[in-house]
């Protein structure tokens, strides 16, 4: 089964990074540039998980949150929210979002950031059946 992953990122090499890693490792990706095309993007692609980023022009990742958790289609979506704000920095309305993973950009490898997609997912590698 080929899963569908969203990265709503504004800045372009951060958002092609991802983009890269995620679909080397099979996943499909599709990318917004801020949170109003990326609401369009979810609304159309209906992926598996969103990678959000909060601080982006136009739309702000807490209010793309919210407006997705306000919709049925939206209100279980897996969300990663990976940014470069501290939690205790972070928009308190995110406590009330429902976020599966917070991820400060600064402290994860692109490797890592894909090991937690797949762990959210509850994605096993091969290694992990073996055990």
């Amino acid at each position: 089964m080929s899963y569908k992953i969203a990265v709503i990122e504004d800045e372009l090499p951060i958002q092609s990074m991802y983009r890269l890693k995620l679909e080397r490792d099979g996943f499909e990706v599709g990318t917004a540039f801020n949170g109003r095309t990326g609401y369009d993007l979810l609304e159309t692609f209906r992926p598996d998980l969103v990678l959000l980023d909060l601080r982006m022009p136009e739309v702000g990742g807490d209010e793309l949150l919210a407006r997705l958790r306000s919709t049925e289609w939206g209100a279980s979506m897996r969300v990663i929210v990976l940014t470069n704000i501290s939690k205790t920095e972070a928009p308190s309305a995110l406590r009330f979002l429902h976020v599966d993973r917070y991820i400060v950009k600064a402290q994860y490898t692109p490797s890592q950031v894909v090991a937690a997609v797949k762990e959210v997912l509850n994605i096993k590698t091969p290694l992990d059946k073996a055990a």
